[in-house]
Protein backbone atom coordinates (compact mmCIF):
# COMPACT_ATOMS: atom_id res chain seq x y z
CA UNK A 1 0.00 0.00 0.00
CA UNK A 2 2.81 2.39 0.93
CA UNK A 3 4.64 1.54 -2.27
CA UNK A 4 1.56 2.42 -4.30
CA UNK A 5 1.64 5.98 -2.90
CA UNK A 6 5.39 6.49 -2.59
CA UNK A 7 6.39 5.44 -6.08
CA UNK A 8 4.17 8.02 -7.85
CA UNK A 9 5.43 10.69 -5.46
CA UNK A 10 9.04 9.80 -6.20
CA UNK A 11 8.32 9.79 -9.92
CA UNK A 12 6.70 13.24 -9.70
CA UNK A 13 9.64 14.55 -7.68
CA UNK A 14 12.11 13.15 -10.19
CA UNK A 15 10.20 14.77 -13.04
CA UNK A 16 10.14 18.09 -11.19
CA UNK A 17 13.88 17.94 -10.58
CA UNK A 18 14.46 16.98 -14.18
CA UNK A 19 12.44 19.95 -15.40
CA UNK A 20 14.27 22.28 -13.03
CA UNK A 21 17.62 21.02 -14.24
CA UNK A 22 16.52 21.41 -17.85
CA UNK A 23 15.44 24.97 -17.08
CA UNK A 24 18.81 25.71 -15.49
CA UNK A 25 20.73 24.42 -18.50
CA UNK A 26 19.04 26.99 -20.69
CA UNK A 27 21.36 29.60 -19.21
CA UNK A 28 21.42 33.28 -18.38
CA UNK A 29 21.98 36.45 -20.35
CA UNK A 30 23.23 39.75 -18.93
CA UNK A 31 21.60 42.97 -20.10
CA UNK A 32 22.80 46.56 -19.78
CA UNK A 33 19.76 48.77 -20.29
CA UNK A 34 19.30 52.52 -20.64
CA UNK A 35 15.56 51.93 -20.35
CA UNK A 36 14.07 51.97 -16.86
CA UNK A 37 13.57 48.42 -15.62
CA UNK A 38 9.85 48.69 -14.94
CA UNK A 39 9.25 49.62 -18.59
CA UNK A 40 10.87 46.50 -20.00
CA UNK A 41 10.40 44.02 -17.15
CA UNK A 42 7.16 42.64 -18.67
CA UNK A 43 9.09 41.78 -21.84
CA UNK A 44 11.96 40.13 -19.99
CA UNK A 45 9.64 38.12 -17.75
CA UNK A 46 7.75 36.92 -20.81
CA UNK A 47 11.04 35.90 -22.47
CA UNK A 48 12.14 33.91 -19.41
CA UNK A 49 8.75 32.22 -19.12
CA UNK A 50 8.80 31.15 -22.76
CA UNK A 51 12.47 30.16 -23.06
CA UNK A 52 13.75 29.37 -19.57
CA UNK A 53 16.60 31.83 -20.13
CA UNK A 54 17.12 34.16 -17.17
CA UNK A 55 17.82 37.84 -17.84
CA UNK A 56 20.00 39.75 -15.37
CA UNK A 57 19.53 43.50 -15.86
CA UNK A 58 21.77 46.44 -15.00
CA UNK A 59 20.27 49.89 -15.60
CA UNK A 60 22.59 52.65 -16.79
CA UNK A 61 22.26 56.01 -18.49
CA UNK A 62 23.50 55.93 -22.11
CA UNK A 63 26.84 57.74 -21.71
CA UNK A 64 27.84 55.88 -18.52
CA UNK A 65 26.91 52.66 -20.34
CA UNK A 66 29.36 53.42 -23.14
CA UNK A 67 32.05 54.37 -20.63
CA UNK A 68 31.50 51.24 -18.56
CA UNK A 69 31.57 48.88 -21.53
CA UNK A 70 34.76 50.53 -22.78
CA UNK A 71 36.38 50.28 -19.35
CA UNK A 72 35.34 46.65 -18.85
CA UNK A 73 36.50 45.62 -22.31
CA UNK A 74 36.87 41.84 -22.67
CA UNK A 75 35.89 41.39 -19.03
CA UNK A 76 32.42 42.85 -19.41
CA UNK A 77 29.60 40.61 -18.22
CA UNK A 78 27.17 42.31 -20.63
CA UNK A 79 25.77 40.21 -23.46
CA UNK A 80 23.09 42.61 -24.68
CA UNK A 81 22.61 46.38 -24.55
CA UNK A 82 19.37 48.32 -24.90
CA UNK A 83 19.56 52.05 -25.59
CA UNK A 84 16.97 54.77 -26.17
CA UNK A 85 18.38 56.47 -29.25
CA UNK A 86 20.13 55.64 -32.51
CA UNK A 87 22.85 58.09 -31.53
CA UNK A 88 23.68 55.94 -28.50
CA UNK A 89 23.90 52.89 -30.73
CA UNK A 90 26.22 54.68 -33.12
CA UNK A 91 28.52 55.71 -30.26
CA UNK A 92 28.72 52.13 -29.00
CA UNK A 93 29.39 50.86 -32.50
CA UNK A 94 32.13 53.46 -33.07
CA UNK A 95 33.69 52.49 -29.74
CA UNK A 96 33.93 48.88 -30.93
CA UNK A 97 31.52 47.65 -28.29
CA UNK A 98 28.96 45.97 -30.58
CA UNK A 99 29.13 42.65 -32.40
CA UNK A 100 27.69 42.37 -35.89
CA UNK A 101 25.23 39.47 -35.98
CA UNK A 102 23.38 37.72 -38.76
CA UNK A 103 19.84 36.62 -38.02
CA UNK A 104 17.13 35.89 -40.55
CA UNK A 105 14.59 36.33 -37.76
CA UNK A 106 15.81 39.83 -36.86
CA UNK A 107 16.01 40.85 -40.51
CA UNK A 108 12.45 39.66 -41.05
CA UNK A 109 11.13 41.40 -37.91
CA UNK A 110 12.82 44.78 -38.33
CA UNK A 111 12.65 46.95 -41.50
CA UNK A 112 15.94 47.97 -43.13
CA UNK A 113 15.58 51.63 -42.15
CA UNK A 114 15.35 50.64 -38.47
CA UNK A 115 18.46 48.47 -38.25
CA UNK A 116 22.17 48.58 -38.88
CA UNK A 117 23.06 47.56 -42.41
CA UNK A 118 25.87 45.40 -41.00
CA UNK A 119 23.77 43.85 -38.23
CA UNK A 120 25.28 45.80 -35.33
CA UNK A 121 21.93 46.90 -33.85
CA UNK A 122 18.18 46.53 -34.33
CA UNK A 123 15.19 48.66 -33.36
CA UNK A 124 13.04 47.35 -30.53
CA UNK A 125 10.59 50.26 -30.49
CA UNK A 126 9.95 53.37 -32.54
CA UNK A 127 8.95 56.89 -31.52
CA UNK A 128 8.44 60.08 -33.49
CA UNK A 129 9.69 63.56 -32.60
CA UNK A 130 6.75 65.83 -33.28
CA UNK A 131 5.19 69.19 -32.47
CA UNK A 132 2.60 70.04 -29.83
CA UNK A 133 0.28 73.03 -29.55
CA UNK A 134 -2.50 74.10 -27.19
CA UNK A 135 -6.02 73.26 -28.26
CA UNK A 136 -7.18 76.78 -27.44
CA UNK A 137 -4.42 78.45 -29.49
CA UNK A 138 -4.70 79.15 -33.21
CA UNK A 139 -1.36 77.74 -34.33
CA UNK A 140 -1.02 76.66 -37.95
CA UNK A 141 2.24 74.78 -38.49
CA UNK A 142 2.92 71.68 -40.54
CA UNK A 143 6.70 71.25 -40.86
CA UNK A 144 9.96 71.34 -38.95
CA UNK A 145 11.20 74.06 -41.31
CA UNK A 146 8.49 76.44 -40.12
CA UNK A 147 9.88 76.41 -36.59
CA UNK A 148 12.58 78.79 -37.82
CA UNK A 149 10.04 81.32 -39.18
CA UNK A 150 10.38 84.67 -37.31
CA UNK A 151 6.61 84.72 -36.78
CA UNK A 152 7.17 82.15 -34.01
CA UNK A 153 9.45 84.42 -31.98
CA UNK A 154 9.10 83.65 -28.24
CA UNK A 155 7.01 80.59 -29.10
CA UNK A 156 9.16 77.46 -29.04
CA UNK A 157 9.73 75.14 -26.08
CA UNK A 158 12.44 72.52 -26.51
CA UNK A 159 15.20 70.68 -24.69
CA UNK A 160 18.90 71.52 -24.81
CA UNK A 161 21.24 70.73 -27.68
CA UNK A 162 22.88 67.99 -25.61
CA UNK A 163 19.69 65.94 -25.77
CA UNK A 164 20.12 62.92 -28.06
CA UNK A 165 16.59 63.24 -29.46
CA UNK A 166 17.32 66.78 -30.63
CA UNK A 167 20.71 65.77 -32.00
CA UNK A 168 19.13 63.06 -34.14
CA UNK A 169 16.39 65.42 -35.32
CA UNK A 170 19.02 67.91 -36.49
CA UNK A 171 21.03 65.06 -38.04
CA UNK A 172 17.95 64.13 -40.07
CA UNK A 173 17.65 67.73 -41.29
CA UNK A 174 21.33 67.63 -42.34
CA UNK A 175 20.64 64.36 -44.18
CA UNK A 176 17.74 65.85 -46.13
CA UNK A 177 18.70 69.48 -46.61
CA UNK A 178 22.44 69.78 -46.09
CA UNK A 179 24.59 71.36 -43.41
CA UNK A 180 24.10 75.02 -44.29
CA UNK A 181 20.32 74.72 -44.36
CA UNK A 182 20.43 72.86 -41.05
CA UNK A 183 22.58 75.61 -39.50
CA UNK A 184 20.18 78.31 -40.71
CA UNK A 185 17.28 76.30 -39.28
CA UNK A 186 18.95 75.86 -35.89
CA UNK A 187 19.73 79.58 -35.68
CA UNK A 188 16.15 80.40 -36.55
CA UNK A 189 14.80 78.10 -33.85
CA UNK A 190 17.17 79.61 -31.27
CA UNK A 191 15.83 83.06 -32.16
CA UNK A 192 12.31 81.77 -31.50
CA UNK A 193 12.87 80.21 -28.07
CA UNK A 194 10.12 80.97 -25.56
CA UNK A 195 12.68 80.37 -22.81
CA UNK A 196 16.17 78.93 -22.48
CA UNK A 197 16.10 75.14 -23.04
CA UNK A 198 15.52 73.28 -19.80
CA UNK A 199 14.02 70.07 -18.52
CA UNK A 200 12.91 66.91 -20.32
CA UNK A 201 10.20 66.33 -22.91
CA UNK A 202 7.34 66.19 -20.44
CA UNK A 203 8.54 69.49 -18.99
CA UNK A 204 8.11 71.08 -22.44
CA UNK A 205 4.56 69.75 -22.62
CA UNK A 206 3.72 71.00 -19.13
CA UNK A 207 5.13 74.44 -19.97
CA UNK A 208 3.11 74.51 -23.17
CA UNK A 209 -0.12 73.67 -21.36
CA UNK A 210 0.68 76.38 -18.79
CA UNK A 211 1.03 78.99 -21.53
CA UNK A 212 4.80 79.49 -21.34
CA UNK A 213 5.12 78.99 -25.10
CA UNK A 214 3.04 78.16 -28.15
CA UNK A 215 4.85 75.19 -29.75
CA UNK A 216 6.67 72.34 -28.01
CA UNK A 217 8.95 69.72 -29.54
CA UNK A 218 8.75 66.29 -27.90
CA UNK A 219 8.54 62.56 -28.55
CA UNK A 220 5.12 61.04 -29.06
CA UNK A 221 5.31 58.50 -26.26
CA UNK A 222 5.88 61.21 -23.64
CA UNK A 223 2.43 62.51 -24.47
CA UNK A 224 1.07 59.02 -23.79
CA UNK A 225 2.88 58.92 -20.47
CA UNK A 226 1.59 62.39 -19.54
CA UNK A 227 -1.98 61.45 -20.48
CA UNK A 228 -1.83 58.33 -18.31
CA UNK A 229 0.18 59.75 -15.43
CA UNK A 230 -0.73 58.95 -11.84
CA UNK A 231 -0.48 62.70 -11.22
CA UNK A 232 -3.87 64.36 -11.90
CA UNK A 233 -2.12 67.63 -12.78
CA UNK A 234 -0.25 65.92 -15.61
CA UNK A 235 -3.44 64.40 -16.97
CA UNK A 236 -5.00 67.87 -16.99
CA UNK A 237 -1.99 69.27 -18.85
CA UNK A 238 -2.37 66.55 -21.49
CA UNK A 239 -6.02 67.46 -22.03
CA UNK A 240 -5.02 70.98 -23.01
CA UNK A 241 -2.61 70.07 -25.80
CA UNK A 242 -2.56 68.13 -29.06
CA UNK A 243 0.16 66.80 -31.33
CA UNK A 244 0.99 67.67 -34.91
CA UNK A 245 2.95 65.25 -37.09
CA UNK A 246 5.24 67.41 -39.26
CA UNK A 247 6.15 67.01 -42.92
CA UNK A 248 3.15 64.88 -43.84
CA UNK A 249 3.24 66.26 -47.38
CA UNK A 250 6.90 65.40 -47.71
CA UNK A 251 9.34 63.02 -46.07
CA UNK A 252 7.19 62.37 -43.00
CA UNK A 253 7.84 62.83 -39.29
CA UNK A 254 11.30 62.11 -37.95
CA UNK A 255 11.53 58.83 -36.01
CA UNK A 256 14.02 57.46 -33.55
CA UNK A 257 14.33 54.11 -31.84
CA UNK A 258 14.84 52.16 -28.71
CA UNK A 259 17.49 49.73 -29.93
CA UNK A 260 19.14 46.48 -28.98
CA UNK A 261 22.52 44.94 -29.80
CA UNK A 262 24.89 42.13 -28.87
CA UNK A 263 28.10 43.24 -27.18
CA UNK A 264 31.46 42.54 -28.78
CA UNK A 265 32.67 40.49 -25.82
CA UNK A 266 29.42 38.68 -25.02
CA UNK A 267 30.05 35.34 -23.31
CA UNK A 268 26.66 34.07 -24.48
CA UNK A 269 26.15 35.48 -28.00
CA UNK A 270 23.65 32.81 -29.05
CA UNK A 271 21.44 33.54 -26.04
CA UNK A 272 21.87 37.27 -26.66
CA UNK A 273 20.61 36.87 -30.21
CA UNK A 274 17.66 34.84 -28.92
CA UNK A 275 16.72 37.72 -26.62
CA UNK A 276 16.85 40.25 -29.45
CA UNK A 277 14.83 37.96 -31.69
CA UNK A 278 12.25 37.63 -28.95
CA UNK A 279 12.09 41.38 -28.29
CA UNK A 280 11.30 41.98 -31.96
CA UNK A 281 8.77 39.13 -32.19
CA UNK A 282 5.06 39.80 -32.57
CA UNK A 283 4.33 38.63 -29.03
CA UNK A 284 6.91 40.87 -27.37
CA UNK A 285 6.14 43.81 -29.64
CA UNK A 286 2.48 43.64 -28.65
CA UNK A 287 3.50 43.85 -24.97
CA UNK A 288 5.77 46.79 -25.79
CA UNK A 289 3.05 48.60 -27.72
CA UNK A 290 0.56 48.27 -24.88
CA UNK A 291 2.89 49.40 -22.08
CA UNK A 292 5.07 52.20 -23.48
CA UNK A 293 2.96 54.14 -26.03
CA UNK A 294 5.63 53.46 -28.63
CA UNK A 295 5.21 52.35 -32.21
CA UNK A 296 6.27 48.73 -32.71
CA UNK A 297 9.45 48.21 -34.72
CA UNK A 298 7.89 45.07 -36.20
CA UNK A 299 5.46 46.29 -38.91
CA UNK A 300 3.29 43.18 -38.44
CA UNK A 301 2.18 44.41 -35.01
CA UNK A 302 -0.63 46.91 -34.55
CA UNK A 303 -0.16 49.99 -32.41
CA UNK A 304 -1.97 50.32 -29.08
CA UNK A 305 -5.49 51.73 -29.14
CA UNK A 306 -4.45 55.07 -27.67
CA UNK A 307 -1.54 55.46 -30.07
CA UNK A 308 -3.88 54.63 -32.96
CA UNK A 309 -6.11 57.50 -31.82
CA UNK A 310 -3.30 59.92 -32.71
CA UNK A 311 -3.82 59.14 -36.40
CA UNK A 312 -1.94 57.30 -39.14
CA UNK A 313 1.07 59.52 -39.80
CA UNK A 314 3.72 59.14 -42.46
CA UNK A 315 7.20 58.55 -41.04
CA UNK A 316 10.58 59.40 -42.50
CA UNK A 317 12.06 56.25 -44.05
CA UNK A 318 15.65 57.48 -44.10
CA UNK A 319 17.96 54.77 -42.78
CA UNK A 320 18.75 55.52 -39.14
CA UNK A 321 22.23 54.17 -39.82
CA UNK A 322 22.78 57.35 -41.83
CA UNK A 323 21.21 59.56 -39.15
CA UNK A 324 23.43 58.06 -36.45
CA UNK A 325 26.49 58.77 -38.57
CA UNK A 326 25.55 62.46 -38.78
CA UNK A 327 25.06 63.00 -35.06
CA UNK A 328 28.60 64.28 -34.51
CA UNK A 329 28.09 66.87 -37.25
CA UNK A 330 24.76 67.86 -35.73
CA UNK A 331 26.48 68.65 -32.42
CA UNK A 332 28.88 70.98 -34.24
CA UNK A 333 25.95 72.71 -35.94
CA UNK A 334 24.21 73.20 -32.60
CA UNK A 335 27.37 74.77 -31.21
CA UNK A 336 27.62 77.15 -34.17
CA UNK A 337 23.97 78.10 -33.74
CA UNK A 338 24.54 78.85 -30.03
CA UNK A 339 21.77 76.45 -29.05
CA UNK A 340 22.36 75.95 -25.30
Amino acid sequence: MIIRFVLPMLAALALSLSNAQAQETKGEVNLYSAQQEHLIRPLLDSFTKDTGIKVNITTLDPDPMTARLTMEGKDTPADVVLTVNVGNMHKLQQAGMLKAVQSDVLNANVPESLRSAEGYWYAIGKRARVLFVRKDDDVAISSYAELADPKWKNAILVRSSSNEYNISLLASIIAHEGREAALAWARGVVANFARAPQGADRDQLRALAAGQGRIAIANTYYYGLLSNSEDPADREYAKKIEMIFPNQDGRGAHVNIRGGAVTTYSKHPELAIKLLEYLTSEKAQEILAQHNFEYPANPSVEVAKEVASWGEPAFDQTALDKIGGLNAEAIKVFDEANWP
